[in-house]
């Protein structure tokens, strides 16, 4: 296999010294005992079997799995710890689905400072300045970069929000309602983003209720043949679609690489046919993979690129970014927006995206991205060795496990979760694991966490 890292070196010592630095007035402390997990009771516990029975009394029985040994509830965070209600302190690989990308609590001064004067403005009336000022940084960030153009912002609240403003841009703009998106691919669970799903198990309880509007093509694997893909590719009607929506990295699907040069054809394929190019970059985006944005790799500019999660560390806040071109598509306000929401621009989500971007922009965070993403690397080649491993594979530190079985999967991130060490399934079939810690993860703490994985995948053998 390839393996893709941002850096074979590591750094000396567990943790590096890149939190000290400010966050408008407020220094990002980790708690510098909070290295390896310390687990005191039972896992759950018993504080957290009662919660999951009060929980399970009052919330949708579909929404949250309750189980004698799933899932403990959270009672604090900080770094890369999780603190549950029973006192165990845990190492989380999985970065709350992404969202704490340089730790937990990274952008918490932001949310304090901005919530003792502002916590609520009319986003799309009368908006907060501080809306203003990511717009600005976010087309800084994106288009400005890439093409020396602005980029305009739509936002939402969560990232299928963001897919869902981007789907109804490619219509504005082009007119048509097709879409062409990827086996494998996630990108939420709302309608419009349901469309686009290329995990049929979300999808198909609703297929009736959905649109015929979407066309769906093999997402082509890191080693395929591209001219396999391009024969898939030419016998699509280019002029029924007007949005061409794919990550340019799968997370949910599995951790899933393309081949080289993919991300290239469709953006060719896009100017000839007249369609958008949409790059779902709600996980990979924000130096998950490595780069700034997943794309980068490839150096392929989207016509819109979905931001979410790791965009504010901690707030729900999402935003379509597109090419200024391409959004004023969109009519001029007279009074009434087409699209917005009560929460849109949200001044305490705006103030911490700001302030996660600052930390984005820092060259230490890129440091950090490559010291740990090659101690991951390192650290995940003696699993390779494993006789039921599949494939190991990803970019940054973004990597998934793939193995023999989903159940194999299961077994492991339950025997992971009573060691400590938080972890999920991915994969449309759930065989593969996870890894997508902070960035601050200390080598120490890759270590235990993939010897832990080791022994667990190991020890499901027999199911």
């Amino acid at each position: 296999m390839t393996w893709v890292v941002c850096s074979g070196y590591r750094v000396a010592g567990c943790r590096p010294s890149l939190f000290n630095f400010s966050l408008q007035g407020s220094a990002f402390r980790v708690d510098a005992s909070a290295v390896l997990p310390e687990i005191t009771t039972h896992v759950p516990g018993e504080k957290s079997l009662e919660w999951g029975r009060r929980l399970g009394a009052v919330e949708c029985r579909n929404t949250t799995y309750l189980g004698a040994d799933w899932p403990i509830f959270w009672e604090r965070a900080e770094g890369v710890n999780v603190w549950d209600v029973d006192g165990n302190r845990f190492l989380d690989i999985t970065s709350g689905f992404g969202v704490a990308g340089v730790g937990y609590g990274f952008t918490g001064g932001a949310l304090r400072e901005q919530s003792e004067t502002l916590m609520h403005a009319m986003g799309d009336v009368h908006p907060a300045r501080v809306k203003v000022e990511l717009c600005e940084a976010l087309s800084e960030l994106t288009f400005e970069k890439w093409e020396g153009k602005k980029g305009k912002c739509l936002f939402g609240n969560s990232g299928f929000e963001a897919v869902e403003a981007a789907l109804k841009t490619a219509v504005m703009a082009t007119g048509r309602n097709g879409i062409l998106s990827f086996e494998g691919g996630y990108h939420g669970l709302g309608y419009g983003a349901l469309m686009g799903q290329g995990i049929g198990w979300f999808r198909e309880p609703f297929e009736g209720q959905l649109a015929k509007v979407t066309e769906r093509l093999r997402f082509p694997r890191e080693g395929e043949e591209l001219e396999n893909f391009k024969k898939e590719l030419s016998g699509v009607d280019g002029s029924k679609i007007g949005a061409v929506l794919v990550e340019p990295i799968q997370g949910r699907g599995g951790i899933v690489v393309p081949t080289e040069g993919f991300l290239q054809v469709l953006r060719d394929w896009c100017d000839e046919v007249g369609a958008l190019l949409i790059f779902d970059e709600i996980y990979t985006g924000f130096w998950r993979t490595g780069k700034m944005f997943a794309c980068e790799w490839d150096e392929v500019t989207p016509d819109l690129i979905c931001l979410g999660k790791a965009l504010s560390g901690g707030f729900p806040i999402s935003v379509c970014v597109g090419k200024a071109a391409v959004m004023d598509t969109w009519p001029l306000s007279d009074g009434e927006a087409l699209h917005t929401s009560t929460f849109l621009g949200n001044p305490m989500g705006c103030a911490m995206a700001l302030a996660a971007i600052s930390h984005y922009r820092d060259p230490a965070t890129a440091e950090m991205v490559m010291r740990a993403s090659g101690a991951m690397s390192e650290a995940l080649r003696q699993i390779e060795k494993l006789d039921f491993v599949k494939e190991v594979r990803g970019r940054g530190l973004m990597m998934g496990v793939e193995t023999d079985s989903g159940e194999r999967v299961l077994s492991a991130v339950k025997q992971m979760l009573r060691a400590g060490v938080l972890a999920l399934p991915d994969g449309p079939s759930g065989d593969v694991l996870a890894l997508t810690p902070p960035f601050s993860i200390s080598d120490k703490e890759i270590d235990f966490a993939v010897q832990t994985m080791e022994h667990s995948l190991v020890n499901s053998s027999a199911i």
